[in-house]
């Protein structure tokens, strides 16, 4: 391994790992990404680089942007998982000897203090979300900045705004966490599932703080998850009819139903029995079991999104959609339906 230009590399700080999900990465972005790793003032990790489909390409360009640096592992065996799973495989490569693990998008930069600066949160929650700055490239245009919040467990599985990489967490995660819950349709988020395990470990935790570049480009698989949430019914509609087709295979009424209910009351039902599944009876929250999970009642989520509502959290098209998923899953057996995927 050549000599490193900024000196050899001494830490005091605790070893942890990097996750980062790749999928045929524009080159120049990743270049960006990878030395924006290398310039952290943290200095004691390893990045353990998932590659979704052929990794060979990948793994020659690491080698060539990161000159042999040997923290940078790259795992992959061809098969292509999806996001999704794509994260989960790396995740599965953590090692025992983590004490943070840090979740790494192909496309972003970081600032170098990132780490330094979110780490010291870990003692006091087990998952800790910052802040970025929107970067349109290649014009490098800032378009604003994120403006996350922390509105409490009950919320954040109602509506997430962890974005996974801007989070930092702690490794006792993973034993709940994995393997991640398997939903029947594309509609599983690695992101909000963790924050969900977090809040019922030791909590979680947004601050104010600006830590890196949120990169947005043709080929993002999502935009800022902040600027989510508007549009019309009919955009709304469209976009069912389109992943009803996709992913139940046809647009019929039983498709678009089952893929509603899936996409908003499904999902996070399924969250909440694979957790309540995995932690001690003593940690099992009845608030979320009434609103989320097999046991949920209409009554507790509406209370819920009329307060969400009211406090601005959810846009009123976000609550319109969840009543109809809620009526979807009525109409096609979906409680059950989850009870069975869960295992629970």
């Amino acid at each position: 391994m050549p000599a490193d230009p900024e000196g050899p590399r001494v830490s005091t700080s605790p070893f942890g790992t990097i996750v980062l999900a790749a999928y045929s990465p524009d080159p120049e972005l990743l270049r960006r990404q990878l030395d924006s790793l290398r310039s952290q003032t943290v200095r004691n990790w390893e990045c353990v680089i998932s590659v979704d489909g052929d990794p060979a390409p990948v793994a020659a360009l690491v080698e060539e942007i990161t000159e042999g640096d040997d923290r940078f592992r790259i795992i992959g065996d061809g098969t292509r998982l999806g996001f999704y799973l794509n994260f989960e495989r790396a995740l599965l490569e953590v090692s025992e000897h983590s004490t943070w693990v840090a979740l790494c998008d192909q496309d972003d930069r970081w600032d170098a203090d990132k780490i330094e600066r979110l780490l010291p949160h870990l003692d006091e929650v087990s998952l800790v979300s910052a802040q970025a700055r929107i970067i349109s490239y290649p014009s490098e245009t800032e378009t604003g900045r994120t403006e996350r919040r922390d509105h409490g467990a009950l919320f954040t599985l109602l509506s997430n705004e962890f974005t996974g990489s801007l989070c930092l967490f702690g490794p006792e995660l993973l034993a709940t966490a994995l393997p991640f819950p398997r939903a029947s349709t594309r509609v599983a988020t690695h992101d909000h599932w963790l924050a969900v395990v977090a809040s019922a470990h030791r909590g979680t935790r947004i601050v104010d703080d600006v830590v890196q570049d949120y990169v947005q480009h043709d080929a993002n698989v999502f935009g800022d998850p902040s600027r989510l949430g508007g549009g019309s019914i009919r955009t709304s509609v469209a976009n069912v009819l389109g992943q009803a087709e996709r992913f139940e295979g046809s647009r019929s009424p039983f498709a678009v139903a089952r893929m509603t209910f899936w996409t908003y009351v499904g999902w996070r039902q399924l969250m909440v029995d694979t957790l309540d599944s995995r932690i001690p009876a003593d940690r099992i929250d009845v608030r979320r079991d009434r609103a989320f999970g097999h046991a949920r009642r209409l009554t507790a989520v509406s209370a819920l999104l009329r307060e969400a509502r009211r406090r601005e959290i959810v846009p009123p098209r976000f609550a319109v959609e969840y009543r109809a998923s809620w009526f979807c899953g009525a109409i096609t057996g979906g409680r059950r339906a989850v009870r069975r995927t869960s295992g629970a």
